[in-house]
């Protein structure tokens, strides 16, 4: 019996990852497909998860939506390696154009970091998604400044250039171009708006401009 009652506590302790990772992502497919619902109970009716069953993985609608993001992001990863678009050599900003290619097919998801980046404005209302959000930042801009550093090394990207700010500066203006997409997807190129950037920073094996033969 004892044995019986831990193999029964085994599988059911299995089964609650596997459970929640189900719901994230069916709640990924929604969002990419529709965009940010409006309520934790609207998300469950949606994807056909209990309300109940949401809170017993996901204490409010904010860590919800954290966590998709992060699987997401998760995959978008796992596409890079894939695709070795997250080699050393490929600039800041052919990353962002990679990204912005990619998110194309899925503009529901880019709404969700919309919504993620403006509820983390609200500290006092939404503290873990800002606390996400913050995280996420300086991650990203960690990477694109040492890829930066990479282009200097090479000579690339002159060497007077802050690798922070710039690092700062690409973050922004992929932010802000994709922003401009949701609202006017006819109107906004955000790889093109991209390309005109990356010809101030370029990769570590691309000539920077009047450094080509």
């Amino acid at each position: 019996m004892a044995n019986s009652e831990a193999g029964s506590r085994g599988r059911s302790y299995r089964k609650g990852p596997e459970r929640r990772a189900q719901i994230l992502l069916r709640a990924m497919e929604l969002f990419a497909e529709r965009g940010v619902g409006a309520s934790l109970r609207a998300i469950g009716e949606a994807i056909g998860v209990s309300h109940a069953a949401l809170r017993y993985y996901f204490a409010n609608r904010d860590e919800l939506l954290v966590e998709v993001y992060r699987a997401h992001e998760s995959q978008v990863h796992e596409a890079q390696a894939r695709e070795r678009s997250a080699a050393e050599a490929v600039s800041a900003v052919a990353v962002m154009e990679w990204s912005a290619e990619r998110n194309r097919s899925i503009p529901g998801l880019v709404e969700l970091y919309a919504t993620l980046t403006t509820d983390a404005l609200q500290e006092q209302q939404h503290p873990e998604t800002r606390e996400f959000v913050q995280a996420r930042y300086r991650r990203v801009r960690a990477d694109l400044a040492e890829r930066v550093r990479t282009g200097q090394r090479s000579g690339a990207i002159a060497a007077d250039v802050d690798p922070e700010d710039a690092a700062a500066l690409v973050v922004a203006a992929s932010d802000g171009l994709q922003l401009q997409w949701l609202l006017a997807p006819d109107a906004v190129d955000v790889r093109r708006s991209l390309e005109l950037l990356e010809r101030l920073l370029p990769g570590g094996g691309t000539p920077g401009p009047g450094q080509r033969g």
